[in-house]
């Protein structure tokens, strides 16, 4: 009978202790790092401007439909750091990589084996009556459950994942789209709320200064205190309005950050909106129309529900193949030997070869059930499919819609701000004479106010609708005439 070699026992502990040891010294995990410098370190305290990278920088400068400098710096900021958008650019490189591993199904994966083994059989167990230790080593190349694609099973659901892929990629220009339409409103509504921060403080100033008059005069017993108190009010009320109005600048600063992804320079903030009929507000050009409809398939939306179409039509193609029998194959070839030294020695050559049908008999209907699932998500993608075309079509046909009333609307407004502001100078005059009271000062005053802050919203609601334009038309196509475009810094 065979006596343990305390040596030999001893050797395999030691091989033993050192396999795990090795088997924690690998990690490929990699390290967490915490992310910084997303916010200042103190709320309220200023910090460095984002920088905008050159690929951010050519988009934004692709665009031909922004007219100003200072918007096209902000839509490359938001193009370089928005973080939608990197989540949306990341979507994509995991749809490619989902892709690659679809792709790799249609190949055989070959690996690489190699494979050490020994044993002792008990005495007991043995027919010789004496313990055996054996020894068994192979290297091999092997193939494993290669699937032969009789049926398209594999080449549909690889068709699937390139369409999931292509979606991905409309996904992206979609938010792409969005991001660079919420950063112009978001910079047009700044340059109106400058404007109107600007009006009500101009009022205010106007306003601290006749009351000022009024007060004098009410010293001098020239005018009552009822005027007095009624000037009063327009202070406090042009008070209030500057500091709201303050309040709503800022408040767009913040969303404009949060759009870009970090603090604007100087250059990428707009200048208030003006009000003046000679200096043009437009900040963005005009479309040409008409446009054939033709475009708004080609919006990324839209584009991105035929590829899901798509995909769930070669789901279906791949469900269908799953009643049909499955051919795999399974291969390996190498050499073995009972003694390491042998391994590749001549005539130790291995070889294995193992076709394997499997047809489908019965499975409770799981097979035709998960075809109904698939034609029925084909219907669902088709419906919303139809729902993204007519979807399109009516953002575009409400935009157009607006569009052809603008000028006319801009036009009356304007006059109507010259005729109150008229009024308001002849009231002014009425009652410094002496022929009117000062309430209709103070209503003629309100009046032309009103009118200059609706003027304001009137100038934003027009260039917002052209930067809806843009958005319902998946992007904005060359204008016949357009406007050379600045050069960004870089």
């Amino acid at each position: 009978m065979e006596t343990t070699n305390p040596g030999r026992l001893a050797a395999l502990a030691g091989a033993a202790a050192l396999a795990a040891a090795l088997a924690g010294c690998a990690n490929f995990a990699p390290p967490h790092v915490a992310p910084t410098g997303m916010v200042p370190a103190e709320i309220g305290v200023g910090a460095a401007p984002a920088q905008a990278t050159p690929a951010g920088l050519d988009a934004a400068q692709a665009q031909a439909w922004v007219q100003s400098p200072g918007l096209r710096e902000a839509i490359a900021l938001a193009l370089s750091n928005n973080r939608d958008l990197r989540v949306a650019v990341a979507t994509i490189e995991r749809a490619r990589a989902q892709y690659g591993i679809a792709q790799a199904d249609l190949l055989p994966g070959v690996n690489a084996n190699a494979q050490g083994s020994r044993s002792r059989t008990a005495a007991d167990l043995n027919s010789s009556g004496r313990s055996v230790t054996s020894s068994q080593y192979t290297a091999q190349l092997a193939m494993t459950s290669y699937e032969i694609d009789f049926w398209g099973r594999v080449r549909n659901l690889n068709d699937a994942a390139l369409q999931a892929f292509l979606q991905s990629g409309e996904n992206q220009r979609n938010v792409q789209l969005s991001l660079m339409a919420d950063v112009a409103s978001a910079w047009l509504t700044l340059a109106a709320d400058q404007a109107r921060l600007a009006l009500a403080q101009q009022t205010l100033e106007t306003r601290r200064q006749s009351f000022a008059r009024t007060e004098r005069m009410h010293e001098l017993g020239s005018t009552s205190g009822l005027v007095l108190e009624q000037n009063r009010t327009t202070v406090d009320a042009a008070r209030t309005d500057v500091a709201g109005f303050s309040s709503q600048v800022e408040r767009g600063r913040n969303l404009l950050q949060l759009l870009v992804g970090g603090p604007l320079p100087e250059s990428a903030l707009p200048a208030p909106l003006q009000l003046s009929a000679a200096a043009p507000a437009a900040a963005l050009q005009p479309l040409p129309v008409p446009l054939p409809s033709s475009v708004l398939l080609q919006r990324p939306d839209v584009l991105a529900a035929e590829y899901q179409l798509r995909a769930t039509n070669a789901n279906i193609g791949a469900a269908r193949a799953a009643l049909f029998p499955t051919i795999s194959l399974t291969a390996a070839v190498g050499t073995g030997s009972n003694e390491l030294s042998g391994l590749f020695g001549s005539g130790n050559g291995t070889w294995s070869f193992v076709p394997l049908v499997r047809l489908p008999i019965f499975d409770g209907g799981r097979n035709r059930a998960n075809i109904a699932v698939a034609e029925a998500n084909q219907q669902i993608a088709l419906a919303q499919y139809e729902k993204a075309v007519q979807t399109a079509f009516r953002e575009t046909a409400d935009a157009l819609a607006d569009r052809a009333h603008w000028a006319e609307r801009l036009d009356a407004q304007a006059s109507l701000v010259t005729s109150t502001r008229k009024a308001f100078e002849l009231s002014e005059a009425r009652f410094k004479s002496g022929v009117d009271n000062y309430l209709a000062v103070l209503d003629a005053q309100r009046s032309l106010y009103a009118a200059q802050q609706t003027q304001i919203s009137l100038q934003l609601l027009e260039q917002i609708n052209r930067v809806t334009l843009v958005k319902v038309l998946g992007g904005a196509p060359a204008p016949a005439q357009a406007v050379a475009a600045t050069p960004l810094p870089r």
